[in-house]
């Protein structure tokens, strides 16, 4: 039986914008045969979302299906940033929602975005101020690094955007599963790779992603 589960809508969409579709480079083309094999080495053998769970994580952050409160547009992304969760709103009233990782302190930045991008096993550059905060650990990668299974952004990447602006937030898969729960990446929002591969088959470019302040309960029990 479908848990009843709901969850509050408190922030509207303040825009949309039209879909962004790039091209592959040629080095991005040469990457795409291994995407194949990637998925396979981050998703666990026997895979099924709601019980497989070799990373450790707790039970509540693995995928569970919830019925969403009427109102909430299909499409749309809530991330509720109290209880460390993201809900993709279904077409039929109900909502998948699975566990994530926020940004440390300061770094979280709520606000209402549009998904313009959609990126497999993408490359990541990290931002001028990453390395003007720790260039031990972001300078070395100041040019990029191409995508694959230790990359940071991980096997799927949803870009998000502010009108026409890329915010270079991003909701992602993860190399490091075990920081699901807890605040840890640099801006992003993170998600365990078998997790977000399944997620990015859902989502529709132009959907509205809603990032929620981390000081606002969003979820409420049954």
């Amino acid at each position: 039986m479908l848990p009843r589960r709901h969850f509050i809508q408190s922030a509207t969409a303040l825009f949309s914008a039209a879909a962004l579709n790039v091209p592959l480079s040629g080095r991005a083309m040469a990457a795409s045969g291994n995407w194949a094999t990637w998925d396979a080495r981050v998703t666990p053998a026997n895979y099924n979302p709601s019980s497989s769970n070799p990373w450790g994580l707790h039970p509540r952050f693995l995928p569970t299906l919830v019925e969403a409160n009427s109102g909430l547009k299909p499409g749309d992304i809530h991330v509720d940033a109290v209880a460390r969760y993201l809900y993709h709103v279904r077409d039929d009233g109900t909502a998948m929602r699975y566990g994530v990782a926020i940004a440390r302190g300061n770094l979280y930045e709520p606000g209402v975005y549009t998904i313009r991008r959609k990126a497999k096993w993408p490359k990541w550059t990290p931002t001028k101020e990453m390395i003007e905060r720790d260039p031990g650990t972001y300078q070395q990668h100041a040019d990029g690094m191409p995508g694959g299974p230790q990359n940071p952004l991980g096997a799927r990447a949803l870009y998000l955007f502010e009108g026409g602006r890329d915010t270079y937030l991003r909701i992602h898969g993860t190399p490091s599963p075990r920081s699901i729960g807890s605040r840890a990446s640099s801006g992003c929002v993170r998600m365990v790779m078998a997790h977000v591969i399944d997620l990015y088959k859902e989502v529709r470019l132009s959907s509205t992603a809603h990032l929620y302040p981390a000081e606002t309960v969003l979820a409420a029990s049954s």
